[in-house]
């Protein structure tokens, strides 16, 4: 048997292998990195119980988004970030979460630094897995379904 084929024998029985694999620790680390980027965005924008004067001045000259008044943004953003990341760290409503912050990430790309579409791109690329496989087995989502979705019985409607 050559090299090539002792190779290519090697690859395809090692990728047969993680094909099986659970996705479950890849889910909590993209839960847990793309949460806490957008946790610390939100702490950035706090100062005290209130925003941060730079915040609205960041809101109204820098991001400036359309359709939208810089203040409402601002509140809207900071709520977001912090809500929607708290979410993803529990894995409870997962899809939800990592939708509204896809959707967060897309403004920002589109609108606010379009050439930081690497950085976006990762970000989506992550928000997006967790859209279409959840949150995974270490999650509260898959902890209330096991309580709240059970089939009913035999003979029950």
């Amino acid at each position: 048997m050559s090299i090539h084929t002792t190779l290519l024998t090697t690859y395809g029985q090692a990728s047969r292998w993680l094909d099986h694999r659970s996705l479950d620790l890849v889910l909590v680390l993209m839960r847990l990195v793309v949460g806490t980027v957008f946790f610390q965005s939100a702490l950035t924008k706090v100062d005290g119980v209130g925003l941060a004067d730079s915040t609205f001045f960041l809101f109204e000259h820098e991001y400036a988004l359309p359709l939208i008044s810089p203040v409402l943004a601002a509140y809207l953003a900071t709520l977001a970030e912090f809500s929607l990341s708290l979410l993803l760290w529990a894995g409870l409503a997962t899809r939800l979460a990592a939708t509204g912050l896809l959707i967060m990430t897309l403004v920002i790309q589109t609108f606010v630094y379009p050439e930081a579409w690497v950085t976006h791109g990762l970000w989506a690329a992550s928000l997006a897995t967790l859209v279409l496989r959840g949150a995974g087995l270490l999650s509260l989502d898959t902890l209330l379904c096991r309580q709240l979705c059970k089939r009913p019985e035999s003979g029950q409607p």
